[in-house]
């Protein structure tokens, strides 16, 4: 949808024409995006719903508030990535890549993860059940470089 400024200067009306918004979220759903490189970019609020992201590099790229739902993730990098306030739910990430990433008040109940890497994730206020849990507790070690928590901290493992 485009955006029209009106502007009221000395009395005139000045119609604007159409203006994208800058800050527009992209929307990804349900593509094939197999091995592309997301690398170190802006994806704040981009729609990747039931998309195939196989193998895909999202490395160092800011993901915050993103949403994910059903996403195929396996093999993919998302090492050093901002997953804040994302939506993985019912994501499959098998071989991926978490290392470093923060997943802070991400929600991920229904999330696949299964030979993940986490050293140094952080999974503070990130809702999994609990068979999951104790397969992410198996696995955590490190400390996050942004936030200074440790894995096993931010997923309650004891």
């Amino acid at each position: 949808m485009r955006a029209f400024f009106i502007i009221l200067l000395g009395g005139f009306l000045l119609l604007l024409g159409p203006v994208q918004s800058s800050q527009a979220a992209m929307d990804y759903a349900k593509q094939a995006l197999i091995e592309a490189d997301f690398s170190e970019r802006d994806l704040r609020g981009v729609t990747f719903n039931l998309t195939n992201l196989r193998g895909a590099n999202l490395s160092g790229s800011d993901l915050q508030g993103a949403s994910m739902y059903g996403a195929k993730l396996e093999d993919s990098d998302l090492s050093n990535t901002n997953l804040r306030e994302a939506t993985l739910d019912s994501a499959v990430l098998d071989g991926t890549d978490l290392t470093n990433a923060v997943l802070e008040d991400a929600f991920a109940f229904n999330t696949r993860f299964k030979n993940v890497k986490i050293t140094g994730a952080d999974f503070t206020n990130v809702p999994v059940r609990g068979d999951v849990l104790d397969n992410l507790c198996a696995a955590a070690e490190g400390v996050n470089p942004i936030t200074g928590r440790t894995t096993k901290e931010t997923l309650g493992c004891y």
